[in-house]
């Protein structure tokens, strides 16, 4: 088990200790930062290149680790491509293993490609019949030349300034935005009025970048292993022992919580491969506790080990749902169609 809110603290926390360890780590934030300058650099420069792939192609990523929402709108966004008329693939890491078995679940319709080499992997999505693939965290891979760069900003964990790793959460600073097609600002606790600071910095940054702002709230509870569905507000009063091997495990803790739930956490690390102990352990801790609950992330590896006669499990996602930047939104999806009709592709060798 570990504890996300000492991250937390180290990368937020006003405190001296925080400090002191921000100030341990910033040598080797330096020294990140170093290298992802000079990369960018190069590729900026066409002494490191990038590959024309051999789909039109759309990159979901973020500039710092983790909570962003990426999983949830790269399945979004290939679900708008299916109801346009395309056959869109997820090419993905597969990092963990987990989210493309999110995918799966969420839209089984559309297959979904497991890449280290994202140019090898939208190759491969052809031939399995796709006409447009969507890159779920890509927006680091410079090396696959896409047609359209979506970077997601959570509002949750909006922060400044923003420090690189490890001395915060940030993969690349906001000058990275350059690159950028549009920006998605995602939230899932905080108010909207608390998106317009976010969306007022982003401007600063870069004035034309097109901004769409999206909300991640929790949908229904699902019984894990069978059809059974319940309201969130089914939790209210319950003693929910929460599950979460996710980026963000506290932000989920604050929104089961407001759904009227006493939440006790076991947190693992994120894309945590679980086992046989690791289940053994999560029963001893919900030991007392009315209902068991993990995000569908966790349940499409807990499931094949949780026992029959233990306690039900039962997972929530997140729904994403467009707040605003709907034509910003649809302008993407017609530069992606409009490639996948006009602009023939070379066929990378795999």
């Amino acid at each position: 088990m570990i504890d996300p809110r000492t991250t937390d603290h180290i990368w937020y926390g006003d405190d001296a200790g925080a400090r002191t360890a921000r100030a341990l780590l910033w040598p080797f934030a330096l020294a990140y930062a170093g290298v992802v300058a000079i990369r960018g650099l190069l590729y900026d420069a066409g002494t490191l290149a990038s590959v024309e792939l051999a789909l039109p192609c759309v990159s979901i990523g973020n500039l710092t680790v983790g909570g962003t929402g990426k999983t949830p709108a790269a399945a979004w966004l290939a679900a708008r491509l299916v109801e346009r008329g395309a056959k869109p693939a997820i090419v993905m890491r597969g990092y963990g293993s987990d989210e493309p078995l999110v995918h799966r679940e969420v839209n089984p319709q559309i297959p979904v490609v497991i890449a280290g080499d994202r140019v090898a992997g939208v190759a491969r999505a052809r031939a399995l019949g796709a006409d447009v693939a969507v890159l779920d965290d890509a927006f680091q891979h410079r090396r696959a030349r896409r047609d359209a760069d979506v970077v997601l900003i959570n509002a949750d964990r909006w922060h400044m300034p923003a420090r690189p790793l490890p001395a915060g959460p940030w993969r690349e600073p906001l000058s990275a935005l350059a690159r950028a097609t549009m920006v998605v600002v995602t939230r899932r606790i905080v108010p909207t009025d608390a998106v317009a600071p976010v969306v007022a910095e982003l401007g600063r940054v870069r004035p034309d970048l097109p901004v769409a702002v999206a909300s991640l709230a929790l949908g229904e509870l699902h019984r894990v292993g069978s059809d059974e569905a319940r309201p969130l507000d089914a939790l209210r009063g319950e003693r929910v022992y929460l599950v979460a091997g996710i980026g963000d495990p506290l932000t989920l803790v604050s929104q089961i919580s407001a759904a009227g739930a006493q939440v006790t956490l076991h947190a693992f690390a994120d894309h945590h491969r679980f086992t046989d102990d690791d289940v053994s352990a999560v029963l001893r801790g919900a030991a007392g506790a009315s209902v068991v609950v993990c995000t569908l992330k966790d349940a499409v590896k807990l499931g094949p080990l949780w026992p029959r006669a233990a306690l039900s499990l039962w997972y929530v996602s997140q729904q994403f749902a467009l707040e605003s930047g709907q034509g910003t939104v649809d302008s993407l999806l017609a530069l992606l169609l409009g490639a996948r009709r006009d602009q023939p592709r070379v066929r990378p060798p795999v």
